[in-house]
């Protein structure tokens, strides 16, 4: 289990999810969250609304983390998570280390298998089945590392990569391989379980797991700070707070930020 004295500072995140609203509202957002002293500002990879009118107004991914990288100044961004099946894991590299650059190395490769079957199914690419397109992912990180190697010029840094989701077999196994952060989804009792098929993983494979950070959403009840708190002693050192248009209220994340303030020193 991971070591719950660790001294890793505690990171709040925002996703402010592209539905609902006008790209206004979403660069002033983008806006308001660095200055309330967010670490990380996400966005989702989806192109249909997951909430709300299913038609609804929604922006794409990717070309949206190129206007952030080049609006924000300190901030850390990218998607939570991209969906591994939708592009060439080359170019999807290749796209990392563009908006890495642009960032002035700021950028976070988050990266999952994909569940949302519209937008599979809209765009013209094949769903399959869950287990396929975890095949899929397991056989695009191997290639987007090569490829991030292979690139003039190279990445600013070694660009962290997250994969989100929990599935004891593939998904850890790929987290214990592959992965920077592991985004976690799940009550307390969860995330005890994962956390340890995640450490087994790691030790299969002789990789340090304190090397991977923690990350997962932070509590919908900004008064339920012990829940939080029983999370850092597992190791979660990453909180996101999910938010959505057309106004992009970030009350919450104030909170959760000034919660992160607290318990430093």
């Amino acid at each position: 289990m991971t070591d719950s004295t660790s001294t890793t500072p505690i990171r709040i995140g925002v996703q402010l999810q592209p539905q609902h609203a006008d790209y206004s509202a979403i660069r002033d957002a983008v806006l308001r969250a660095e200055d309330l002293g967010v670490d990380m500002i996400f966005n989702w990879d989806h192109f249909y609304p997951l909430y709300g009118d299913p038609d609804g107004k929604h922006f794409e991914c990717w070309t949206m983390l190129g206007a952030w990288a080049e609006q924000t100044e300190r901030v850390e961004i990218g998607a939570l998570v991209t969906c591994g099946g939708y592009r060439n894991p080359d170019l999807l590299a290749d796209m990392a280390r563009t908006v890495d650059h642009m960032s002035g190395g700021r950028l976070i490769l988050g990266i999952g298998s994909g569940w949302f079957a519209k937008d599979y199914e809209n765009y013209g690419y094949d769903f399959g089945t869950a287990g396929s397109r975890l095949d899929l992912l397991g056989e695009y990180l191997p290639r987007i590392r090569d490829r991030f190697a292979q690139l003039n010029p190279a990445p600013t840094r070694e660009i962290p990569v997250m994969i989100g989701g929990g599935g004891e077999r593939k998904t850890l196994r790929y987290v214990a391989e592959y992965a920077h952060i592991w985004h976690a989804f799940g009550d307390l009792e969860t995330m005890t379980h994962k956390s340890a098929v995640l450490d087994r993983h790691c030790a299969d494979l002789g990789r340090d797991t304190a090397a991977i950070a923690r990350s997962t959403s932070a509590p919908a009840d900004v008064t339920d700070t012990a829940q939080a708190d029983a999370l850092v002693d597992l190791g979660f050192s990453m909180f996101t707070v999910g938010v959505g248009g057309p106004d992009y209220d970030l009350d919450a994340l104030a909170s959760w930020v000034r919660w992160r303030d607290s318990r430093v020193g």
